[in-house]
């Protein structure tokens, strides 16, 4: 279902599962994101990384991800503690770092999409 339209090739430093959010680590470098503040960069191919290896980031289009939650199609997608896309629900005053819009409805361990459009979301 993805339509890439900007992938960009970094450097893992860590392992990174495949079509999970990812942040930076330094320039050129990247980890699986693990929190709701992190600032996220993209989302992974459908090729994990491990430490060292390259790893290609998709940071513009509607890419593959994995959902770490139940989300419907329209909700803003932030990050869990595992890189997987989850519906984005900051308590009042709290920000959250999103990822994008999901294109599609799902469940916890389904691949979904997500039009990348990176940002916050106060609740």
């Amino acid at each position: 279902m993805s339509n890439i339209l900007l992938v960009k090739n970094n450097i893992a430093d860590g392992v990174i599962a495949a079509c999970t959010i990812v942040k930076f680590s330094a320039d050129a470098h990247v980890v699986q994101a693990v929190a709701v503040t992190d600032s996220l960069v993209g989302i992974t191919t459908d090729i994990p990384a491990a430490l060292g290896e390259r790893c290609d980031v998709i940071v513009h289009g509607l890419a593959d991800v994995l959902y770490g939650g139940t989300v419907t199609r329209g909700d803003m997608l932030t990050t869990d503690a595992s890189g997987r896309a989850v519906t984005a629900a900051p308590a009042a005053g709290v920000n959250n770092v999103v990822i994008g819009i999901a294109f599609v409805s799902g469940v916890v361990g389904d691949i979904g999409a997500v039009i990348l459009s990176q940002g916050k979301v106060q609740g």
